[in-house]
């Protein structure tokens, strides 16, 4: 059985990431968008990011386009939107697909593990998915769940 540790991913820059490196983390992997009503939740994923990463956490930003076409920007736009507006740390992948068949391998992972009130899909824009440090998705969060409200999850895993 696939764990989250077994999947690569390339960065915003083009380089090839095993998630391997995040090994023994508390993860929050988030599928982003720049011009989505959701976009402000940049401020509290990178406010989480600042508070729990000295303690072996991180945020992981997945760009996608697949609703509204709300992440039309190339990477180095994307980058550039992250860094100007939320001053953004953590670390921020190449735009994927999280649904249909060319669905980044990790998220069909993450979305078999852990379904959605309306099944598998991922619905929206900063659906966020929790992975304790043995790398088990052990929670789903929709996107209306604000970052600063997961924190007792969090801390729980730390």
């Amino acid at each position: 059985m696939a764990r989250i540790y077994d999947f690569t991913a390339q960065s915003l820059s083009g380089d090839e990431v095993p998630l391997r490196q995040f090994e023994g983390q508390v993860l929050l992997i988030v599928n982003t968008a720049s011009a989505c009503g959701f976009t402000p939740q940049y401020r509290g994923l990178e406010a989480l990011q600042r508070e729990y990463g000295p303690r072996g956490f991180s945020v992981l930003g997945f760009p996608c386009n697949q609703f509204g076409h709300q992440e039309p920007g190339s990477a180095q736009d994307i980058a550039a939107f992250c860094a100007r507006e939320y001053d953004v740390s953590f670390p921020m992948f190449a735009k994927i697909d999280v649904n249909g068949g060319n669905a980044h391998p990790l998220y069909a992972h993450l979305k078999r593990e852990k379904t959605g009130l309306l099944g598998a899909s991922i619905k929206w824009n900063f659906t966020k998915f929790l992975v304790d440090r043995t790398g088990r998705v052990v929670g789903r969060f929709a996107p209306t769940d604000r970052p600063e409200g997961l924190k007792k999850q969090i801390e729980a895993l730390l």
